[in-house]
Order: structure tokens, then sequence, then C-alpha cells
């Protein structure tokens, strides 16, 4: 059950609608029709409190001052971000009414008028976990002569500077307005007459910022497809499923070879992207939001990518490369190292933008100096230096646009080519301004997370974390430079796969097994820098160094033992399964898999390997291991999105309290 609160207790109670209706109960009926379930009309702040007090979910609260679309409403009542949202708005500030700073979807200051993006709506989605404070400072209004005019304004702010986590949800296209005059009510209502209010719906559903080829070759179109899915009656997650179908079929066409097999292939996998659009294009146009779409859309996202890498693969190998196979490693590898980073850099800036940085020093620094250079760039929409920023990163657009043409015009080989060098050239970009700016924000995020879990920590590195530190480790720890030394510790170790990789790239199955042992050993001694608790401006790069790490020595080990190709490809795609399980839950903010203790962690696959390479039997392990894994992230997704939701469903309805999830 949903319940929306109008709080009538200012000058705009009074008003009346044009129809004669009182503005307040105008606006119930409105979050009605959003999905309120229950709606109630609260006279005053002790009222509020008392409504308050009694909600076990999530509450919808609204200021009587409000002029807007229903699909406002429905939008902040819907809204996936978070379970606290708040209605931003660009009006000029007024006396009373809060001001709003914004930093990257979060508000992270109100009524700081320097810095103010611009000021609340008098409507916001409260999360449970929030209640109890709305209800105290309620009581305490109530109490405490506060002008009514201004309450849920001021309760907004003690929400906000108390820390809560609040997401600001931003009205485009469509209109909304505080009035307190009766023109300025009816100039309201005159705005909001003058909109389509589906027809903004549909534009609304097309991402406000993507990147160039996805605006200028995707977006142009596809809400057309998504009008005709939503009138067919299609989910999200229906279209999400021919996409993949379109991709795997573009992946086996380009593994068949032959030029009209090629181009209909990039046909195909173009049309699969612009499908890829339209799930989310779908998914905000009719609001239907849900934890595991949001999973699923990731995952096939990715899965899809890493399909098609493997027809190229295949294709390039069947025209007579010989290392085609050995490119599509190389591409699926570097790309999901590459996700990574981008997940936790996400992670990093959202963490820094509750603690902003405001000193001349900061600002003078090479760090300062990079973010006022983005965030300028990044403001100026449209220009090229805009484009240019938002393109040499090789997103998911530019990517499927270049193995398409490239397929379709040249070849499979040529592709995988092209995949490698732009992204490595992107990786690189990024890599390095980004560790720049980390340094600068000076922002530890490991600490904000379950560490164990994003490390992908198993049974060994558990073992050290229970043991008492050696005098090896404290040295150095000791040695190493304060926020980086625990990074490094991470990172260095992965010099062993590296080697290993080399020297079984030289040498092949002649390679000595003694060197796969110092190379295992070696790479061990990673479980040394994770084990301490990093909380250094560099440990969000240290997931992507330990699936880096953990990938090169499952591909040196697989060469050593002369694995076929493809078996390895297998093996690596299992892993980056299990690795992107991981990052979509820390996106969403969600709990570890019902069963990631039993996925071995990164170090226990990696003795497990190497053993196997000792003992000569490194294909039969790769084929076991992957298929063992295969099954445990099938039954784990099982669990997670149908036996325990299932359960719960099942469940008694609890009393009270918890925090409600996110998804």
């Amino acid at each position: 059950m949903t319940l929306a609160i109008v709080l009538a207790a200012g000058p705009a109670a009074g008003l009346t609608t044009e129809s004669g209706e009182r503005l307040a109960d105008r606006l119930a009926g409105q979050w009605r029709r959003a999905g309120a379930t229950e709606v109630r009309v609260a006279a005053g702040l002790t009222e509020l409190a008392e409504l308050l007090a009694a909600a076990t979910g999530p509450v919808l609260l609204s200021e009587a001052d409000l002029v807007a679309h229903t699909a406002v409403l429905k939008h902040l009542a819907t809204s996936p971000v978070g379970p606290t949202v708040a209605l931003v708005l660009t009006d000029p500030p007024a006396p009373g009414r809060a001001t709003v700073r914004e930093d990257r979807g979060q508000v992270v200051a109100v009524n700081d008028q320097a810095g103010a993006t611009g000021v609340f709506g008098g409507a916001l989605r409260v999360g449970r976990a929030d209640l109890p404070y709305l209800v105290a400072a309620a009581e305490r209004a109530a109490t405490g002569g506060v002008d009514p005019a201004s309450a849920l304004d001021q309760l907004f702010a003690g929400l906000a500077g108390r820390g809560s986590l609040i997401f600001a949800h931003r009205v485009r296209l469509l209109v909304a307005h505080r009035v307190g005059t009766e023109a300025e009510l009816r100039a309201a209502e005159a705005a909001v007459a003058t909109v389509d209010e589906d027809k903004a719906e549909l534009r609304l559903s097309v991402k406000e910022r993507d990147d160039f080829f996805t605006t200028f070759f995707v977006s142009t179109w596809s809400p057309y497809v998504t009008k005709a899915a939503a009138r067919l009656g299609l989910s999200p997650t229906g279209v999400t499923m021919i996409s993949v179908a379109f991709a795997v079929v573009a992946a086996v066409l380009f593994g068949v070879g032959g030029r009209a097999a090629l181009v209909a292939g990039g046909v195909l996998l173009y049309l699969g992207f612009v499908l890829d659009c339209v799930d989310g294009q779908l998914a905000r146009y009719t609001r239907h939001f849900s934890a595991w779409g949001g999973w699923l859309d990731t995952m096939a996202d990715r899965a899809k990518e890493y399909v098609v890498y493997a027809g190229l693969g295949y294709g390039a190998t069947h025209a007579g490369f010989r290392y085609g196979w050995a490119l599509a490693i190389a591409a699926m590898t570097l790309q999901t190292v590459r996700h990574m980073t981008d997940a936790w850099y996400g992670v990093l800036h959202d963490e820094a933008a509750r603690r902003p940085r405001a000193t001349v020093e900061d600002a003078e620094g090479i760090g300062g100096k990079l973010n006022a250079a983005s965030t300028k760039v990044q403001a100026d929409t449209g220009s090229v230096s805009y484009w240019l920023k938002r393109t040499v990163v090789f997103p998911i657009g530019e990517r499927w646009a270049l193995i398409a043409l490239a397929t379709a015009l040249f070849s499979p080989l040529v592709a995988l080519g092209a995949v490698l060098v732009w992204g490595t050239l992107a990786f690189a970009y990024t890599g390095a301004l980004r560790t720049l700016r980390a340094w600068w924000m000076r922002v530890p995020v490991m600490t904000t997370v379950d560490v164990t879990l994003h490390r992908d920590d198993g049974p060994v590195v558990h073992r050290f974390a229970a043991a008492r530190p050696s005098g090896l480790e404290r040295f150095l720890l000791r040695a190493a430079r304060p926020g980086v030394g625990v990074l490094w510790l991470a990172v260095l170790p992965a010099l062993g796969p590296v080697v290993l990789l080399l020297l079984a790239w030289r040498w092949g199955t002649d390679t000595p097994r003694w060197v796969v042992v110092v190379a295992l050993l070696v790479w061990l001694l990673a479980a040394l820098g994770v084990r301490a608790t990093p909380d250094g401006p560099l440990d969000w790069l240290i997931p992507a160094a330990l699936r880096a790490g953990e990938y090169l020595f499952a591909i040196a080990v697989a060469v050593v033992g002369g694995a076929p190709a493809w078996l390895i490809f297998g093996y690596v795609f299992v892993l980056t399964l299990h690795h992107y399980d991981l990052t979509a839950r820390l996106e969403k903010r969600q709990v570890a898999p019902p069963l990631h203790a039993a996925s071995l962690g990164w170090e226990g696959r990696s003795v497990l390997l190497g053993l196997a390479a000792i003992a000569g039997i490194v294909s039969f392990a790769l084929a076991t291991l992957g298929a063992y894994l295969l099954v445990v992230f099938v039954a784990s997704v099982v669990l997670a999105w149908v036996v325990l939701p299932a359960r719960a469903r099942r469940a008694p309805a609890p009393t009270g309290g918890g925090v409600r999830s996110p998804g």
C-alpha cells in the first residue's frame, strides 16, 4: 500500500481551481491517478505527524500549493533511483521556499544560496528509513510556531541536513509550479494545459544525455518503436529478450562468414542495439521499473556483446587467422576490466558529491583543474568538445556501430582489431584522468561497501584476514605511501600472471611447471594487499585490478596447459557473468548473491587452476570449473529472483521497522 499525504496548512489551502475544486483536493486526486492506494489531506503538522507515524512503507508527501501534470507526480512516485526522492524545480527562489544544490542527481545541500541549482518543488517520496525523523520533526514543528506556509520546506531541509541520502527528480518537458496566489494558480494551470502530457512522456523516455551514435542514429526514431511496443503490450523484459535474440543471430552470421552474412549480421546488430535502447525507454514510458528488470538489462547488455565477440573470434579463425579467438578473449577481458573501473569510479564520484571540496588549494591543483574542465565541457551540451568527450571513451553505442560497420564492410578480424585499439586508447585516457581526479578527491569508497563481497574474496583471503599480520606485511604497509600502499600491494602481484602469460605465449605448452608455481604464489600475494581495509583515494581500482589479475592468470594457465581457445573464452565468459552480477548489485545497492560463497573467490579459483596446470589437466579443470561456476550462477539467479521473493510474498507482513530496498 502506498500512502500519499497532502499538507494543506499554508495559504494555498484556500485556493480553488477554475472548476471550483479546492487545489488540495485536486492534488489528492492526482496522487490517486499517479498510483497511490490511500490519499489523506492533513490540515496541520500535528495531523501530518500522526499519519506519518502510522505509515508502514514509503510515503508520498506534498504541499497543497503544487500545480503539476499528473505524470510529474507519477514519475516521482515510481522513480527507481532511491528510497527518498525530492521534486526539484527551476523556478526562481521565493521567501520560505527551500533552495537545493545537486550533484550527480543527489541533493547535497539545502538553502545554500551561493551554490543553489534549483528550488524544492513541494513534493517528495520518503523512504521508510527516513519516516521516524520526519515524525519527530513534524511534532516539534507543530509546537514550535513554524510558519505553515514553509513547514514542508523546513522538514525537507532538516531531512537533508541530517545526512539522509536524497535524490533529486527534475521536471523536464512537463510543467510543475508552486503557487501562492490566485493569479499564480491561473498562470500555472494555463502552462499545464499547453503541454501534451503523453507526447512529453514519450520524449522523456529517451535519456536526456546520451552518446553521439545513440543520440543521432537511434533516439531519433526509437520512440516510435517504444510507442508501438507499449500498444502491443510488450514488457521491457520482453524487448530485452528480443534484443538478445538479434545479437545471437548476428554473432552466428559473423561466424558463418561471407559478405551477405556479414552485412546481414551488421544490420541485425544495429537493430538489436535499437531494441536495447527501447527496453529502457519502454520502462520509463510505462513506468514499469523493477530490480529484476534493471539487473537483467545490465547482464543482457554484457552477455550480448561478448556473444558477438565469440562470433567474431570464430569467424576470424574460420577465415584463416590463427589468433582470432585470442583477439576475442582480449577484447572481452579489456572491456570487462574497463566496466569494473567505470562502475567503481561512479561510486567514488557519488561519494565525493556528498563531501564536496571547496578550498582554493584544491581548485588550483591538477585534479581541481581537470574537474573544472570536465564540468565546463559537460555543461556545453552539443558543442564539439562535448561530443568528443562522450565519444572518445568508446561507449556501447559507438562499440556496436564500429563492430557492425567494420564487419559488414571488411571482416571480423578488422572489427576485433578496431575494438581492441579504440578500447585500449579509451581505457588509457579515462584511466589516467580519473586517477588524477580521484587523487584530488581523496575519498575512499571501499570502506563504504561490503569489501570482501566486491573484491570477490574467497577462503584464502579470509584465512589471511583472520591471521596475525606478518612482519613482512607490517613492513610493506608501513613503507608504502599513505593512501596508495594498499592499492599497490594488490596490483603489483598481478605481475605474476602477466609474466606467466608472456612466457606461455612464447613457450606454450613447454613452459616449465615451476614457473606456474611461482606465478601463482606471486599472484596470491595480492591477498596481503587486500586483507587490510583499504582507505586511500585509489582504492576504487582494487576490484578491477583483481579482475584483471584473475583473468590473465586463467588465460596464461590455459595456454600452458594447451587448452583450446574456445574453452578459454567460455571460462572467462562465465567469470564475467559472475563479476557483472556483483557490479549490478553494487549499482542497485543490493546484498550478496545467495550462493556467493560457493563461487570460491578469485584466489580459490586461481589455486585450483594452478594445481590443474601442475597436474597437466588444465582443459578438464577449465571445463569442470566453468560448468560448476555457471551452475552456481544460474542457481543463485533463480534463488535471488524467484524463490526468495516468493517466500517473502508468502511471509506475514512485518509489524514495522526495517529499510526499504531501493530497487
